[in-house]
Formats: C-alpha cells, sequence, structure tokens
C-alpha cells in the first residue's frame, strides 16, 4: 500500500498531508486496498457501503443500466479521485448507480466513520483531510450540474456543442482528447449512438469540428 502513497498525496483527498503523515494515517484511516479486472464491479445497485474510496489506478465509470439493459454513464473516475461519499449515511442509503472498472484499477477504501471522526492519536493532518473531503464533495457536485446543462440541451448537436465546449475549456485549448468513446460518449449524453454519429459528422461538414477517434479540434 506504501507504493501508492505519491499517488495519495497528489489525490484531492490528501493536498497539502506530506508522505510521511499519509503513511501513518492509512491505519488510522481504516485504509485497505483492492484490485479489480477490467469489467469488474467495484460496487453494485442496491448495496449500503460504509466507505469513501480514491481511485490509484486505472479508471472507472459510475453507470446505471435500466430493465432492457439501456446504460446512462454519470461520471468517470480517474486516478486520485474520491468516490462513494454520496452514499454513506448512517441512514443506510443503498447505491442507485454501479462503479465498474473499465481498465484494471486499485482502489484504496477508508472507513468514513474514521475519516470525519478525530482519531485516538490525534494526528495534526486530520482536519486537513476532513477539509479536503468537503472541497472533493464540492468539486464533484459542479460537475455533476454541468453534466446536467449538457443533457438538458434539447437536440443531439446541442449536447454535443455543450460538452465539446465544457471539454476544449477545461483542457485550455481547442484541440482535445475525451475520456470516452462512441458508445460511452453516448451513454454519458443519454443520446442513440448512431444519431450522435451523424451528428458529429454533420457538425464535421459544417466546418464546426474536426475528429478523430477520441480526439477533436473545435474549429472557428
Amino acid at each position: 500500500m506504501k507504493n501508492y502513497i505519491s499517488i495519495l498525496k497528489k489525490s484531492k483527498l490528501f493536498a497539502g498531508v506530506g508522505d510521511d503523515e499519509i503513511s501513518s494515517m492509512l491505519s488510522c484511516l481504516g485504509a485497505r486496498l483492492f484490485t479489480y479486472k477490467k469489467g469488474e464491479y467495484v460496487f453494485r445497485q442496491g448495496e449500503h457501503i460504509n466507505d469513501i474510496a480514491v481511485t490509484l489506478e486505472g479508471r472507472l465509470h459510475v453507470q446505471k443500466d435500466d430493465y432492457w439493459g439501456n446504460r446512462s454513464i454519470l461520471a468517470e473516475i480517474t486516478v486520485g479521485e474520491l468516490f462513494g461519499e454520496a452514499y454513506v449515511s448512517p441512514e443506510g442509503s443503498t447505491l442507485i448507480n454501479d462503479v465498474v472498472a473499465i481498465e484494471d484499477s486499485a482502489v484504496i477504501f477508508f472507513d468514513v466513520r474514521r475519516v470525519i471522526t478525530t482519531c485516538p492519536s490525534a494526528c495534526r493532518f486530520h482536519s486537513i483531510v476532513v477539509q479536503n473531503m468537503f472541497f472533493a464533495i464540492s468539486e464533484k457536485n459542479r460537475k455533476l450540474v454541468q453534466k446536467i446543462v449538457h443533457i438538458s440541451k434539447r437536440t443531439t448537436r446541442e449536447k454535443l456543442i455543450s460538452y465539446l465546449s465544457e471539454e476544449a475549456k477545461s483542457q485550455n485549448s481547442a484541440s482535445f482528447t475525451i475520456p470516452f468513446n462512441r458508445q460511452q460518449l453516448a451513454d454519458f449524453l443519454s443520446v442513440d449512438r448512431s444519431a450522435m454519429s451523424n451528428e458529429l459528422c454533420k457538425m464535421r461538414d459544417d466546418g464546426l469540428i474536426e475528429f478523430k477517434k477520441n480526439s477533436f479540434k473545435l474549429l472557428q
């Protein structure tokens, strides 16, 4: 587990905490490390969890399938990102989504009760971690609001323009790559894949974009 200290240090949860302090806090926070093969479930809909988690390797998708197998991708979780915090509560809320590894991944879990409660040793960086968790949750809420902005658009073109514009802004470049393949992008934007692919071609023909696989360039 100590091999991942450098990754944890770069995560939002441990921002401002040194290597030695993180190492000493792992036991305090009830840390457990698990690995997952591509396609394996980290969490399943209906489960009750008492942990928050940070991705150390790979990528995860928060997704939901309906009765007929239609999939919606709600979010992608990359290395260093916190997840699980939305479903830990004393009332026993259960997961309404699945969390699935889309690459071979490693995840570290922390007992949320130990995170939000000062430990017996009263480590001086514990309060920083609690503060960091609050800010990380705020950032995730911002991303969720932005996703709602994308999918609330009326047409497939408007959804694509909204999403691609936001990616260009966040990457500070008119040329950028996105973390989704075509099916995943359609699932993320809640549109039909064929209709979306057709619209991308129309946008290219209209001189709005250039693209190859998951690389895009926005044109004036």
